[in-house]
């Protein structure tokens, strides 16, 4: 995704911004002076600063609670039961609506079954020989004793994330000819000093829960089996030159999917960056694309990617991967024009669609101030959510649920366009009032918002991209930085395979180590040891 780029002298990456000083007392004295004469133009400049400086800050003011109270059930406690009252239809709550019934508590306070500890190890402890199968009972001395599942005993132990073995190899010497001979080295400790588990775990460390490098190395040391932070990147751009054919190869799939859905964080690379040769050289921003695509048979590719292009830009890179004649790709995003691939490859065909979340999020930064009218839009937004959980727990096929949702959630949408329309003609509703400018996103986004109506297999919203990017957010508030673009590209592609494996249901360690174990062959192939086939060619374990 770097083709045709060239090396630029960075620019500064923010401009710094005048500093404004609020002196009440000149500005009340500015006002007195306005009731008795014009103003000079320097102190009009004065006082429209001042005006400017305060709007912004009560808007970042008004935007700080609106995603505390985004559930409709919090906005229901903060403003009262008589909005519960005004509700048309009961709803019932899948996290977007509110609901009568308390939701039950989920999981054991803490607890888990055996079951879910995949990772662990098993060992069989056999019964004493008189408490054998097809012995009779030693309790009543007539009964014949039969098998029955095993009883599992869980027991956890504590040790080193990464852990050393030292072998002392025993040595002689001849007094006479001065000849040393050494033990021979134990068979299967290989050649390397690091094996590439430790590879494989310090890549879970860092990119899946975010552990920075000077944190793990104070860790070892703890532990005793130090591990220098320089140290652990190079074994990890080691292992990622052997991972790069796997990654290459998602990145194709994923340019083949059915449905991508994409957004973009910030991030912060200190060295220069190699840019676009078209782009502009004072746009000085770094990014974090995140694209998660579900494969034509629901296999889901994540797949990351940072550097100086945003969203719809790497999007356009990752369309030129894709072959032609495929189906239609909807291509899912909220609203930022910058999320919009600019360029569609000829013979490829992209069915944009806006997320339903970001466009309900309209309603919900205002609702102090048009708490009926919001509450109407979110809960008919509400209805729909449910019909969507509904098609979920019905398992129903793609076809299915555009077919239910055109029945169930058809309806409750073209109401909600005419409420929408009506607030205009019948003048209920000031265009540029704060609920004119929510009902016009609406109205102007309708066909890309609803395309879940026409679309098989269209999401509701960009969910699933959201809670990916988390992976890059959680390692940029622990590591705030990267100090090279090779080592943001050595995250994005550790990124992808992990954040893949979950999607998929694969344990990432496993599957990053197995990678390393058989680099040879997935150089060779690497389509045949992907998370969703690795295990075929392993093999019976």
């Amino acid at each position: 995704m770097q083709r045709g780029v060239k090396r630029t002298k960075r620019t500064k990456r923010t401009k710094a911004r005048p500093k404004v000083v609020l002196d009440v007392g000149k500005l009340d004295g500015l006002v007195d002076k306005a009731e008795r004469e014009p103003l000079q133009k320097e102190e009009c400049a004065e006082l429209k600063s001042a005006i400017h400086l305060l709007a912004a800050e009560v808007a970042r003011q008004g935007d700080r609670p609106s995603r505390a109270t985004e559930k409709a059930k919090k906005l229901l406690e903060e403003y009262g039961s008589s909005l519960a009252a005004a509700s048309t239809q009961p709803v019932e709550g899948d996290g977007q609506s509110p609901s009568d019934e308390k939701p039950k508590r989920k999981g054991g306070n803490g607890r888990h079954p055996a079951a879910d500890y995949t990772g662990a190890t098993e060992e069989k402890s056999p019964l004493p020989e008189e408490q054998q199968p097809k012995k009779s009972c030693p309790a009543c001395l007539k009964g014949k004793l039969y098998r029955q599942d095993p009883s599992p005993l869980l027991r956890i132990t504590g040790m080193p994330p990464i852990q050393a073995k030292v072998y002392l190899m025993e040595k002689t010497r001849c007094n006479l000819c001065g000849e040393i001979f050494t033990a021979p080295v134990p068979e299967g400790i290989g050649d390397d000093k690091y094996d590439c588990s430790v590879a494989a775990m310090l890549a879970i460390l860092k990119y899946s829960t975010g552990m920075p490098f000077k944190r793990m190395e104070t860790l070892q040391k703890h532990l005793g089996v130090p591990l220098p932070a320089s140290t652990q990147f190079e074994l990890l751009d080691e292992a990622a030159a052997e991972l790069k054919p796997v990654h290459m190869e998602l990145v194709r799939q994923g340019a083949q999917g059915r449905v991508a859905t994409y957004d973009d964080t910030r991030a912060q690379i200190l060295d220069e960056v190699e840019r676009p040769e078209e782009q502009d050289e004072d746009r000085t921003g770094i990014k974090t694309t995140g694209i998660v695509v579900e494969l034509d048979d629901d296999k889901k590719v994540a797949i990351f990617v940072t550097g100086p292009r945003h969203a719809g830009e790497n999007m356009t890179e990752l369309l030129k991967q894709r072959q032609e004649g495929l189906d239609a790709l909807v291509g899912m995003a909220d609203a930022l024009s910058h999320n919009n691939p600019k360029e569609v490859p000829p013979g490829v065909e992209l069915l944009p669609a806006v997320c339903l979340t970001h466009g309900r999020r309209q309603f919900v930064d205002i609702f102090e101030n048009f708490p009926e009218d919001c509450w109407y839009v979110i809960e008919q937004l509400g209805l729909v959510y449910h019909h969507d959980k509904q098609c979920r727990d019905q398992g129903l096929s793609k076809d299915e649920r555009l077919k239910f949702h055109q029945e169930k959630s058809g309806p409750v949408m073209d109401a909600l366009k005419k409420w929408m329309e009506s607030q205009f003609s019948e003048k209920k509703t000031e265009p540029n009032s704060g609920l004119g400018k929510a009902i016009k996103y609406f109205l102007k986004r309708w066909d890309r918002l609803t395309l879940f109506l026409h679309h098989p297999g269209s999401p509701l919203d960009s969910t699933v991209v959201e809670r990916a990017l988390k992976k890059a957010i959680l390692n940029r508030r622990n590591s705030f930085f990267f100090k090279t673009q090779h080592g943001a590209e050595v995250a994005d592609l550790y990124l992808t395979l992990i954040h893949t494996c979950e999607l998929n249901k694969v344990n990432p360690f496993n599957y990053i180590l197995q990678l390393l174990r058989h680099a040879p062959e997935v150089a060779r192939a690497p389509a045949d040891w992907l998370p969703w086939n690795f295990h075929l060619q392993l093999g019976p374990l």
